[in-house]
């Protein structure tokens, strides 16, 4: 059944610290496909239950005709359920469909699925017939379902209309004319700074002629003393318009807010870590018991700087064989194993599980690197764009998942470890930090073990190979 346009109306959502977005009108048509984005904290899940009228907005108006009928599924948190995310998104969505929705809300729908569940997720949508709202930083969701973007940024929301190739594209153009004019900007302001120079090592000049004339008392004094009065006012025009043009070349690069790079370095570097194998795995299993066997006839082979995808459906054991790798106590092995000792070994989970929520960011760093000097701490932290005393001082527990993440990378940047570990990290990660993680993994020079369902991501850190692991192992 088909409705009648949602309407939004100056729609505004601010809190005591910050703007979300201001003044925002759209209307929303039956079947349009449209994805949410933008920044963690933006405001794009709250954005979802305003739209539903579970939250109000700050200002405006939501008009829903009798219409529509919504269905909503909210983010799946894994760890707050004995079922596992797929699971819980699978009952979340099985309910909202049940009334045969003709507007389907989901909010970050791929997190937590497998290949599998992903990929059948992917083609209910690409036949579902109605209104469909997505918040997402899945590449493949935005580029196969979605064809119109709000990107919440800068306090407001910019609507685009078109696939996301073409969005990404357009971007890619704009921020290339807006940084050809920025050099422009810069070279003029150069030049204009030469020539100003120049104008007044002019002047200094006709002020000494000047002065040597007033001394042997000659006519050309008073020539003189009008071409040091024109050099001044000349140096005055060109002081302002350099002044006026920097003024523009600020707000520009404040309205601009150009995605940030990350260029880290590394403690260790290829060199160092030489050329052995850093993983071998013989006619391995792993379990919880001796009879209780999870996975079996593991055969991995990881030379150094080698990167590898650890692939399979939910429940397979991906987790359980990077707890195996890092010998867990509680994990069972059997077979011929070779790995990295403990303190060789980096590990990074969606849940950011190694820092410790009571320190600072600062606190962190000191701790991981004891013999740096405060300046270096500040200077390393500054590369991972931790800038400000606001974000260097920060409690842990008050970090948003990408400066989690970023933190997270500047520890192992810090200490570089042969063998990294990462465990779904791009679950939950907006587009920007999503970038900066892949910039830090291209950057790392040692070996990489990997567990994503992101194929956009496998892809972007250049892996080399897989291993796939089969739910037949498992029981």
């Amino acid at each position: 059944m088909t409705h009648k346009p949602i309407q939004l109306s100056n729609l505004s959502l601010s809190f005591p610290h910050k703007t979300c977005f201001d003044d925002f009108t759209a209307d929303i048509h039956y079947s349009d496909r449209i994805a949410i984005i933008g920044r963690n904290g933006s405001g794009k899940s709250t954005l979802l239950k305003m739209l539903q009228g579970l939250k109000l907005q700050t200002y405006g108006n939501i008009n829903i005709p009798t219409a529509v009928t919504m269905g909503y599924v909210p983010q799946i948190i894994e760890e707050y359920s004995s079922l596992s995310g797929a699971e819980r998104f699978q009952e979340a969505l099985t309910k909202a469909l049940c009334n045969n929705p003709n507007c389907l809300i989901l909010d970050e729908p791929t997190n937590h699925l497998d290949s599998s569940n992903r990929q059948a997720l992917l083609r209910m949508l690409d036949n579902y017939p109605g209104t469909l709202i997505i918040v997402t930083h899945d590449v493949d969701l935005l580029e196969r379902i979605t064809d119109q973007f709000w990107h919440i940024d800068n306090s407001k929301i910019h609507i685009f209309k078109g696939h996301y190739s073409d969005y990404v594209s357009e971007n890619k153009i704009k921020r290339g004319s807006i940084e050809h004019e920025l050099y422009a900007l810069n070279r003029q302001k150069k030049e204009s700074h030469k020539a100003l120079m120049q104008e007044q090592h002019r002047a200094a000049k006709s002020r000494q002629k000047g002065k040597k004339s007033i001394r042997q008392n000659k006519w050309p004094t008073i020539v003189s003393d009008a071409k040091a009065h024109r050099a001044e006012k000349t140096t005055g025009r060109k002081k302002e318009k350099i002044n006026e043009k920097k003024c523009v070349l600020q707000e520009k690069l404040s309205e601009l807010r150009l995605p940030k790079i990350i260029t880290p370095k590394f403690s260790l570097n290829a060199t160092d870590l030489g050329c052995n194998s850093v993983v071998s795995i013989t006619e391995g299993s792993v379990g919880y018991s001796k009879d209780k066997i999870l996975i079996d006839e593991i055969n991995i082979q990881l030379i150094q700087g080698e990167h590898l995808a650890i692939t399979g459906n939910n429940g397979s054991g991906k987790t359980t064989l990077i707890k195996a790798i890092m010998n867990h106590s509680i994990i069972i092995k059997s077979g011929t194993w070779l790995t990295p000792k403990i303190n060789d070994i980096g590990y990074l989970d969606q849940h950011y599980s190694t820092l410790d929520n009571d320190k600072s960011v600062f606190q962190t760093l000191v701790d991981c690197t004891p013999d740096w000097s405060g300046n270096q701490i500040r200077q390393h932290l500054s590369d991972f764009l931790f800038f400000t005393n606001e974000t260097v001082f920060a409690k842990v527990a008050t970090l948003s998942g990408g400066e989690k993440a970023r933190l997270s990378l500047a520890l192992i940047a810090a200490q570089t470890p042969r063998l990294l570990l990462l465990d779904e990290i791009t679950n939950n990660l907006d587009i920007e930090t999503r970038e900066h993680v892949i910039q830090v993994l291209r950057a790392y020079p040692g070996s990489l073990i990997v567990i994503s369902h992101d194929e956009h991501f496998l892809r972007d850190i250049n892996i080399s190979n897989r291993h796939e692991l089969s739910k037949k192992n498992s029981s």
